[in-house]
């Protein structure tokens, strides 16, 4: 998987939590950047392990389904892409919800929520050629990035800009899928 690509993984696999840090921001008065940073460091190291815990998964069963590792990342990516776009476009998903404090348990808890995703992409990525441990931190990096840019965003954007996000990711991820399958049959 070449860097470019890697890159876009990255940033896809940040954007449903992008819109669950809007909607955690919106309901802040005034957020702070070291309260945004400290919920971008939470999310990201959560997104950052999950890849990680997954690739182990998918490493275990890799022996057994070498053949058609390329369709099984495939057919991966390109479901998680199509749930992403899903959800960005479901009518009424003014579902993030709006908590009256963010403690750290709920913001981990929101974390894991959004990290499951990053779970089965790391079961696909066992599947390819990729270092896991560079694609984890870049993951990491860029969620950590684009949570505290939601968490400071979310007062002026609302859930608009998270939803549409949402879909932008959906699509990079079935794009990178459908790039590890034609780069893989020619």
């Amino acid at each position: 998987m070449n860097p470019v690509a890697l890159i876009l993984l990255a940033f896809a696999m940040s954007t449903d939590a992008f819109a669950a840090a809007i909607g955690k921001g919106a309901t802040l008065r005034n957020p702070r950047f070291f309260d945004a940073l400290r919920m971008g460091l939470i999310f990201g190291t959560i997104e950052a392990i999950t890849p990680l815990i997954g690739w182990l998964i998918g490493r275990t069963a890799s022996s057994y389904v070498e053949a058609w590792a390329h369709w099984i990342a495939f057919f991966l990516l390109v479901g998680l892409g199509a749930h992403m776009i899903y959800e960005g476009l479901k009518p009424g998903t003014e579902d993030v919800e709006k908590p009256t404090s963010h403690s750290p348990l709920k913001v981990c808890l929101t974390a894991v929520g959004t990290s499951i995703d990053a779970l089965a992409v790391g079961v696909g990525l066992a599947f390819i050629n990729v270092n896991i441990w560079i694609a984890a931190g870049l993951i990491g990096a860029a969620t950590t990035l684009m949570v505290t840019l939601g968490v400071l965003l979310g007062r002026t954007v609302g859930s608009l800009l998270g939803h549409r996000a949402e879909v932008f990711g959906g699509l990079t991820l079935a794009g990178v899928g459908a790039w590890i399958l034609a780069t893989n049959l020619y």
